[in-house]
């Protein structure tokens, strides 16, 4: 039953990795998954129907890196047979509850933690994330004393439960901003088997070239799958985000279409945008999915080559990384 499923990156794959979204009806599950991989405008989503049977949306924008996303109905009993607890979870890698921020959270938590009991259970190596949704109304103050209060509230579920020592992340979200963006970001990333050694990667560039922030980013989506290992501005990843925007919209009206080849050296192209704070932004393409986009100081691009073949070094790396076989790591250059 169900969709026919994609073709793997490598053989040895036995199943594209896995994202649940479930939690309470009208929480905006749907809504996040059709604005974050859809190109849906927010607006639009006040007019989607409430999810009455399971979803399943094989996200397959890279050959890089392909994943699920399943939309459950909010009707649901998650830890009833009817989800069959066992393949469900079993095959999953991470579950994404969400709560509807403006709405009585009691009764969300409690299912919450019911289904992190079973789903733990059967596959301890699942992560737990929590998107506090349609934060878009709130104060700063407001937003960072009702996630407390969820995570508290939360805490003593678990505890109650014996369940304390499963990590569950929180993230703020809002469909009308990036940060849903950034928290689907932070989901994906940890079903990336390869995700240190492209951190790594990382490092090296932004360390050998004087990058202030450097993130790999799936253009279609704007989530990043990897970003150097000092810590993420909103502000920062925002404007790497409008960037891509940006670089998309010229490109249908003057790029050269559907010239080359996935991986091919004819479809690396690259832009440079100045700011006027002294801050540049520069964004080469790795392939017709990823793109680098990194943010560095306008003196810096004054040593242009450099940058330019520290990125195809890194593009190198990158496609070297990705044949290989998840779990076989990378020699890195010195």
């Amino acid at each position: 039953a169900g969709m026919a499923a994609a073709p793997t990156p490598t053989s040895s794959a036995a199943v594209t990795p896995r994202v649940l979204l479930m939690g309470a009806r009208r929480a905006g599950k749907s809504s996040i998954q059709k604005v974050v991989f859809h190109k849906m405008s927010p607006h639009e989503t006040l007019f989607l129907e409430p999810t009455n049977k399971l979803v399943k949306n094989n996200i397959a924008n890279s050959s890089f890196f392909q994943f699920e996303v399943w939309d459950f109905p909010g009707h649901v009993d998650t830890t009833s047979a009817a989800v069959k607890p066992d393949s469900t979870y079993g095959g999953c890698g991470a579950l994404v509850w969400v709560i509807d921020a403006q709405d009585d959270h009691a009764e969300a938590l409690a299912r919450l933690q019911a289904t992190i009991g079973v789903a733990y259970r059967i596959n301890p190596n699942m992560v737990f994330e929590v998107f506090v949704h349609k934060v878009d109304s709130f104060s700063e103050d407001q937003r960072i004393e009702c996630q407390r209060e969820l995570q508290n509230h939360l805490n003593e579920e678990m505890t109650a439960a014996r369940l304390q020592h499963v990590k569950v992340n929180f993230h703020l979200t809002s469909i009308y901003d990036h940060s849903v963006f950034e928290a689907f970001s932070k989901v994906v990333q940890q079903l990336i088997p390869q995700l240190p050694t492209l951190e790594n990667l990382l490092d090296i560039l932004v360390t050998s070239s004087r990058i202030e922030k450097a993130f790999l980013f799936d253009v279609v989506s704007k989530i990043y799958i990897a970003t150097d290992s000092s810590l993420v501005d909103m502000q920062s990843y925002e404007l790497c985000a409008d960037m891509i925007d940006v670089v998309i919209d010229v490109s249908c009206i003057y790029g050269l279409g559907e010239g080359g080849e996935e991986g091919s050296g004819s479809t690396a192209s690259n832009c440079v945008i100045t700011l006027n704070n002294g801050t540049a932004l520069f964004l080469r393409e790795m392939n017709r999915s990823l793109a680098l986009v990194c943010i560095l100081k306008e003196s810096v691009m004054q040593q242009q080559g450099l940058l330019e073949y520290n990125c195809a070094s890194f593009r190198k790396s990158l496609f070297e990384l990705f044949r290989l076989p998840a779990g076989v790591a990378l020699s890195l250059p010195k």
